[in-house]
């Protein structure tokens, strides 16, 4: 089955300016996309659910994402990748993209204001 990848705005800004940092990060995520296509669901140690929300709806941070950026050090970029999976659907939304040097955790105000019901 094929997952429709959506992107939230607020990804969409993450994304424009950490390409600014990272001039391959755009790239780097095209294999990260194919990988989630196939294997969506959480994969402990490279990605795993995040709990204690308080919402029905799936979110995943993803750990281990190889970037061109970072010649030499392979998945260990320190990219998170947050996105919500909604399996029957066949959907995800990518919600937030950081680096670790950044910030330490997801914006769990993001994750509850579009997916709290």
């Amino acid at each position: 089955m094929m997952i429709n990848f959506e992107e939230l705005p607020d990804f969409k800004k993450d994304l424009k300016r950490l390409i600014k940092k990272y001039r391959t990060l755009a790239k780097d995520l095209e294999p990260v996309r194919r990988d989630l296509n196939d294997d969506p669901d959480a994969r402990p140690p490279f990605s795993f659910r995040i709990e204690g929300l308080g919402i029905t709806t799936c979110i995943i941070k993803m750990k281990k994402i190889a970037s061109n950026s970072f010649k030499g050090r392979g998945v260990n970029s320190g990219f998170r990748l947050i996105y919500a999976y909604f399996k029957r659907e066949g959907r995800i939304v990518l919600i937030e993209l950081y680096h670790k040097n950044e910030k330490i955790n997801e914006d769990k105000e993001r994750i509850l204001k579009n997916f709290k019901k």
